[in-house]
């Protein structure tokens, strides 16, 4: 630091751009002159920070010039613009000016001691310049700011700069959500989104504030957990003597997991009895002295799934049963036991006070009273359901449920909302079938609801662009192209536009499913089931049977599910007062939005708001629109500057490993697709290989060797199940050389091997993508000794989509190479780990 004056301060921020008093930075003085900012000067271990990250040239005039001397970029706020910096690029700052080091970390405002900024208004003119845009200077002077936004980004951003103040009444309806405890479980709460003003999340929770207390038992049920985050951002989880984590990771990510875990945790993975199901549900059962805390959210458990996204979540407590009613169950209590059963987890033993010892399995769960449950579960499970089944689970146990249900006339015909993160592979037939579920029930005078017509909430391109996280964010809303450009869709499309709940900009991951009329609400789903047929399930047999893929939970809020004293806490001390919980007998209960504007609770009726994060009615998309989809090219740089190459199979295969639990085809598992293909009269004989050849679109053919599969198989039934995979088309030919050859058009090179891999058909190494201009001959091709094993190695050079992966997921996880393996199909810790290191010793 130069020992000049001093003539201004850094001052550190919270999240929430506030002074933050609590923070063990401190704030940094500037002397006149050249001042170096970086890890030398901040208390802080983060590598991404440079210890000369930025140099700050400060005046006696109250400006100063900053120059970006690390090589991570540092973004600007300023006037109400987002500005981000390369290294090397310089940036004039104004008192009041706030810098992040990091986007969207360490965050410190510019405060300048001088009386007055006197700079000249040639002066105060902001924009970056490096020595390469000197040249460009008048032409740059007449371009537009880099980044555009979106009107709903403005307003936004003019909101964070006045501390969170705005007068239109859109505004005030998340910022007076006041929800007194005895009433939290009839409604859901937003997760805290960390970037948005104070005033965004009001009632919102995060991690820390849901596992909390004497917990006895944790059992925590995802698809995605990053078990580093966890533990750092709930430290309560260390304590607890008995924790279970049910999940849907892969082998890859397990093994860092069973590493990383706590001796007493139990890790288990539920069994997929049918291709390309995933373990999806978000939920958390907490076991305590006093009762059990239900908790089903919309979150994997990472960290930028609880700090940048749209998220919900909903939990109620419930006591032990009494022996009064022990034998005593009831709807919520057998939904939840038969879900929990259907994940057979190891059973294992703890001790409860006052109970003594317990077999935690489904059926320990039946010791709780769930009279008080305020919604009901809906839950999927894989597998063919037929019978009594049929009913039990996925979109025909949402359609049961509502059958039983009585609404107001004013939901007649209304409309239907389906809102999610991610779009499945859909026909028309099955979303006739899906909205006849969700149109169930009958009116006060025992008329059907009728049909209503859905509209599917789902962000556009500019959405994604101008979102918290700029591009990136759309790696979470992982739907291709082939799925959302379908010309049946069109019709259903409306915008995301969540200016109530200060939310445009946060990204959803939540997903919800509704009936309205206005801002009235027929019943509300939060569930972890995106519009797919895995999901939900698809009726087969003439109606006689349902499929479903994958595992998913849910909880619907119904006027008839409200109940009579829910106010029972497993950290308050029990029941709150007898005048607090109890909901006066006879009132009718009515759902509504944030935004509605009728009177208040009274004699006859008893209101519940619920926080749905997006405005009703959706507005339908214009023609401008276009639905965000992951593997699309754009060229329209977003809010950091940044652009995003969606190179047709580059996205679905650098991130499949990460998101396909959000897709209908996800993430397969050691269920083995070609299993209907090995039969025993095929008469195919042995084969030590199969080829699988690629027409590609642009007239090059590529030829792709796999080595492992059964001796016994039948080449078309392989075609079949690879051409439902990838949607091409396909045939088996006759080759010269090769023999029998399995042809396929389109695309598809490399996503043929990451299914074979992914699959858990064959390793890697078992597999060779020969290049297009290959001379190909029988000698090229793996060869196996008696014990299978391969003799000839070949040396496979990472690819610029495995390149470009790495370093995204360097930069979200640092050197977690075993979980960062587990994110790349077919690559192994020491693969990843020798590439890093000779990436690293190139570049220097």
């Amino acid at each position: 630091m130069s020992t000049s004056s001093q003539v201004g301060f850094l001052v550190p921020l919270s999240d929430n751009l506030e002074e933050d008093g609590k923070s063990s930075i401190p704030r940094i003085p500037l002397s006149e002159g050249p001042n170096c900012v970086g890890r030398d000067c901040i208390p802080v271990t983060d590598k991404r920070l440079s210890r000369k990250h930025l140099t700050i040239t400060a005046t006696c005039t109250g400006s100063a010039d900053v120059v970006v001397e690390g090589t991570n970029p540092v973004v600007i706020r300023s006037k109400g613009e987002r500005k981000k910096l390369l290294s090397r690029e310089r940036w004039k700052l104004g008192s009041g000016d706030i810098i992040e080091l990091i986007p969207g970390h360490y965050l410190f405002k510019y405060v300048s001691t001088t009386r007055k900024d006197e700079t000249s208004p040639g002066n105060k003119q902001k924009r970056p310049f490096s020595e390469e845009s000197i040249a460009d200077k008048g032409q740059m002077h007449g371009k537009k700011k880099a980044r555009e936004v979106c009107q709903e980004e403005a307003s936004e951003m003019i909101m964070l700069h006045n501390n969170g103040q705005e007068t239109n009444s859109s505004a005030e309806a998340i910022r007076q959500f006041r929800v007194p405890k005895h009433k939290l479980p009839l409604t859901f709460r937003l997760m805290r989104v960390r970037e948005l003003p104070a005033w965004a999340n009001s009632e919102a929770v995060s991690i820390s504030d849901v596992i909390q207390g004497n917990v006895l038992v944790a059992i925590l049920s995802n698809y995605m957990v990053d078990m580093d985050w966890l533990l750092s951002a709930c430290p309560t989880l260390k304590r607890i003597p008995n924790v279970l984590v049910i999940h849907g990771e892969g082998d890859g990510t397990m093994e860092y997991m069973k590493r990383s875990k706590l001796a007493n945790w139990i890790l288990h993975k539920p069994s997929l009895p049918i291709a390309y199901g995933t373990h999806h549900s978000k939920a958390m059962l907490l076991v305590y002295p006093t009762g059990v805390r239900v908790i089903v959210h919309t979150a994997n458990l990472i960290s930028i799934d609880w700090n940048n996204k749209s998220q919900g979540l909903w939990m109620q407590d419930f006591p032990w049963k009494d022996q009064n009613n022990l034998g005593k169950d009831g709807g919520f209590e057998n939904d939840l036991v038969d879900y929990l059963s259907a994940l057979k987890w190891p059973e294992f033993t703890v001790n409860i006070p006052a109970f003594g010892s317990c077999k935690i399995n489904s059926s320990f769960f039946k010791k709780f009273d769930y009279s008080s449950a305020s919604v009901r579960l809906i839950a999927s499970v894989p597998g063919y359901h037929s019978g009594s089944s049929l009913r039990k689970w996925g979109h025909m146990k949402l359609r049961t449920v509502l059958q039983e249900c009585t609404f107001s006339k004013e939901f007649q015909k209304s409309p239907l909302i389906y809102q999610f993160s991610s779009l499945g592979s859909l026909d028309e037939k099955w979303m006739t079938e899906f909205a006849s579920s969700m149109s169930a029930g009958v009116t006060d005078d025992k008329k059907p609801l009728g049909i209503g017509e859905p509209m599917i909430v789902w962000p556009n391109v500019e959405d994604v662009r101008c979102s918290l996280e700029g591009y990136a964010a759309g790696s979470a809303i992982p739907s291709p192209s082939k799925n959302v450009e379908k010309e049946f869709l069109k019709k259903y499309w409306a915008r995301w536009k969540a200016s109530h709940t200060g939310r445009c900009r946060a990204m959803p991951h939540i997903k919800t499913f509704l009936r309205y009329n206005g801002q009235s609400l027929a019943w509300f789903l939060l569930t972890s089931s995106n519009l797919s047929k895995a999901a939900w399930g698809t009726l087969q047999k003439n109606n006689s049977q349902l499929m479903i893929r994958s595992y998913e939970l849910g909880v619907l809020f119904l006027p008839s599910s409200v109940k009579r004293g829910c106010g029972f806490s497993c950290t308050n001390n029990g029941y709150l007062s007898e005048d607090e919980t109890s909901m006066h007998e006879g009132k009718k209960i009515k759902l509504v939005t944030l935004a509605w504007q009728g009177k208040g609770n009274d004699d006859s009726s008893e209101v519940i708001k619920l926080p749905v994060p997006y405005e009703l009615p959706p507005k339908p998309y214009s023609p401008e629109d276009i639905p965000w989809s992951w593997d699309r090219r754009y060229t329209k740089k977003d809010i950091y500057g940044q652009l995003e190459f969606c190179i047709q199979g580059l996205f679905v295969v650098l991130l499949k490993a990460r998101f396909m639990s959000e897709l209908d085809i996800q993430v397969p598992t050691t269920f083995d697709p070609f299993a209907d293909a090995n039969a025993q009269n095929s008469g195919a004989g042995a084969k030590e290989y199969v080829h699988i050849r690629v027409q590609q679109r642009n007239g090059r053919k590529s030829l792709t060797t796999v080595q492992g599969l059964k001796k016994e198989f039948s080449y078309n039934k392989i075609l079949k199940d690879l051409k439902k995979e990838f949607c091409c088309n396909g045939t088996v030919v006759q080759d010269p050389e090769l023999g029998q050859v399995i042809q396929l058009q389109g695309d598809q090179r490399k996503n043929v091997s990451t299914f074979l891999i992914q699959a858990g058909i064959v390793k890697k190494d078992n597999i060779k993508i020969h290049d297009s201009s290959e001379k190909i001959s029988s000698s090229d091709y793996f060869r196996a000794d008696s014990q299978g094993k391969i003799l000839k190695e070949i040396e496979t050079e990472f690819s610029e989509d495995e390149e470009a992966l790495i370093i995204r997921m360097y930069n979200l996880l640092g050197k977690r190479w075993s979980l960062i393996a587990g994110r790349i199909p077919g690559r192994s810790t020491e693969e990843i780990v020798k590439y890093w290191n000779t990436r690293s010793s190139t570049s220097q």
